[in-house]
């Protein structure tokens, strides 16, 4: 019996190693560079003799700016992606799962798309920053944990919501509280000093260069504390196709400067918004904070729309997609999700 148990096993792995391996990426082109971002010299002449002076007098800091991982597959027949992260993450986010599975990078790379991966500025690979932040060593990943949606933390372990599609292996989980990365040039531990204008100006430059190289404007995809970047973004370029925004902090006020920029190009604009916010505990205070997101970018929606925009809200459990949180590009069924988000955007053409 234990013979029959080990041999279905090892023929279950097998299949899933298969089923891994059988579609190989066929990538074309593929590197890194550093996108905008400042200079800052100091006053004085810098002496060779004196290397080690300690003022830094004549010397420079290259700063503020973002770092992009691009791939660009054989058959890129489709528009490229921009994918920027949301606060306490990197491109990382992008590129794989807790649990190890295909990431929404490879995911759009297998339909065609290039994509170009973000690490923002004072973030990741591009940490250098113009100011000085202050890396928290707190003990705050049950905060977020809880502000994601993905459960409640009880006895020292993770219990996703009912129907979750969180993958919920202890390693997951650690490799999950593993993604988190701090800001060089941030104070608060709640991301309250974010400043979108710069990383929104590092990202139009990455958008002007992705569309340099591909010849084809990008579709920009943002998350969480990124979408507010993704909306500024719109006042220094012209060369955005379209933003994804899964799931913003924000949406842009009909008053703002970045929703003028915005409804003058007719940039269409998708929002994408998980499961446990209508039906959240209502004695959480993530479940009435994701409602009034979604609440704002609703009604954002409808203004754009009536101003002559092109915006949509998919509320996924009203789509019949059950069971996400915040981080729907690594849950389980991150590939259904993709595949809307595909159907949306054949949908601008």
């Amino acid at each position: 019996m234990k013979k029959q148990i080990f041999s279905l096993a090892l023929v279950t792995a097998l299949a899933i190693s298969a089923v891994s391996f059988a579609s190989p990426l066929h990538i074309a082109k593929q590197g890194i560079f550093s996108a905008g971002g400042i200079t800052i010299t100091s006053p004085g002449t810098f002496d060779h003799y004196n290397q080690w002076e300690a003022t830094g007098k004549g010397q420079t800091a290259h700063v503020d700016h973002a770092n992009v991982l691009y791939q660009i597959p054989q058959k890129a027949d489709k528009a490229p992606i921009i994918f920027l992260h949301g606060y306490g993450q990197s491109r990382m986010g992008w590129m794989t799962t807790p649990d190890g599975r295909e990431g929404w990078s490879d995911m759009f790379l297998r339909k065609g798309h290039s994509v170009f991966l973000v690490d923002e500025p004072r973030r990741g690979e591009a940490g250098a920053t113009s100011v000085s932040g202050d890396i928290s060593t707190k003990t705050l990943e049950q905060r977020w944990y809880t502000q994601f949606r993905i459960g409640k933390w009880e006895n020292g372990k993770s219990v996703p919501n009912i129907g979750s599609q969180f993958a919920n292996s202890d390693e997951a989980v650690e490799q999950f509280f593993r993604q988190m990365t701090p800001d060089t040039g941030m104070k608060s531990d709640m991301g309250a000093d974010f400043d979108g204008e710069m990383v929104a100006k590092a990202l139009a430059v990455t958008v002007d260069k992705v569309y340099s190289m591909t010849g084809q404007k990008p579709v920009v995809f943002t998350h969480s504390q990124g979408g507010r970047a993704g909306w500024l973004t719109a006042k220094y370029t012209k060369n955005i196709a379209a933003i994804v925004a899964i799931e913003p902090g924000n949406a842009p006020a009909t008053d703002s400067a970045e929703y003028k920029s915005m409804a003058e190009q007719q940039i269409p604009v998708a929002f994408y918004f998980g499961d446990y916010i209508h039906n959240g505990d209502p004695k959480l205070a993530a479940t009435e904070i994701w409602q009034g997101k979604l609440l704002e970018c609703e009604t954002f929606t409808a203004e754009y729309n009536n101003a002559g925009g092109k915006s949509v809200v998919f509320d996924l459990p009203k789509e019949g997609i059950y069971g996400n949180d915040h981080f729907m590009f690594q849950n389980l069924n991150n590939d259904v999700i993709a595949k809307h988000i595909e159907k949306w955007m054949r949908s601008l053409k």
